[in-house]
């Protein structure tokens, strides 16, 4: 896949899959916007790929500060083309009967509100360029109900008729949109769930979980013309046949 011209907005870009999809979508030659609010981190990865990337410190529960990442996106690189709405939390992990209401909410605020902000900003710039791609990180916990987890999966869930909606309005208009639904993967949130002790997640080993580059490379097979039969739907990389066309065994 080569994504030379074209820019790709991450967010939640300073660890775990936003990071390794920056690395991958920087290494197929596009320019990459890196949004997360650990400034330190996405400067250092800024640097580390060079003049194809910016970093943008950003909240993605203020929308305000979604839509000046936005504008500074378009100020370097002079177009938007790929959207990938990755941030996320995992906590509160606890049982509804117990669960802070003010953490409960600020979770929805990044997993729920932060995709719609990015969505909203994004999908103006699009229409006005003639298209674009517009990916969901999803999670099997859109789905299926996990104790411990109402806030992830409540937000996950909305995550994804979110993305459903957007390409139910923006399909017309040259908007390709999916989900991408990866299972479990190595990142810093599965030391976060282990230690919980809640839940099935959280007595999976290490080894069970894949590499963060893999739904990477899922992302970046996702924004051409070999995944246009998923459009509007969620790709789970739990798929053998999925794994399989990416060469990911």
């Amino acid at each position: 896949m080569d994504l030379t011209g074209k820019t790709a907005l991450i967010t939640g870009a300073s660890r775990g899959i936003g990071a390794a999809t920056a690395r991958v979508f920087a290494g197929a030659g596009a320019n990459v916007a890196l949004l997360a609010r650990n400034a330190d981190a996405i400067a250092d990865l800024a640097g580390e790929l060079g003049e194809q990337a910016i970093a943008v410190p950003c909240d993605v529960s203020r929308y305000w500060e979604v839509e000046a990442a936005v504008e500074a996106c378009l100020k370097a690189f002079g177009r938007l083309d790929i959207l990938i709405g990755n941030a996320g939390v995992i906590e509160p992990i606890a049982p509804l009967s117990g669960a802070d209401p003010d953490a409960w909410g600020k979770l929805i605020d990044v997993n729920l509100k932060g995709v719609f902000h990015g969505m909203r900003a994004a999908i103006p710039v699009m229409r006005k360029q003639g298209g674009g791609t517009i990916l969901t990180i999803s999670s099997g916990a859109a789905h299926n109900p996990l104790e411990g987890w109402s806030a992830y999966c409540a937000s996950k869930a909305g995550a994804a008729m979110l993305t459903r909606c957007a390409h139910t309005e923006g399909a017309a208009d040259g908007l390709r949109v999916m989900g991408l639904s990866p299972g479990t993967v190595a990142t810093d949130m599965q030391h976060v769930i282990k230690a919980s002790g809640i839940n099935p997640v959280s007595q999976l080993d290490w080894s069970d979980h894949i590499p963060a580059d893999w739904p990477a490379r899922a992302l970046l097979w996702m924004c051409g013309a070999g995944a246009d039969a998923h459009l509007g739907q969620e790709i789970s990389l739990r798929d053998p046949e999925i794994r399989n066309k990416l060469g990911l065994t």
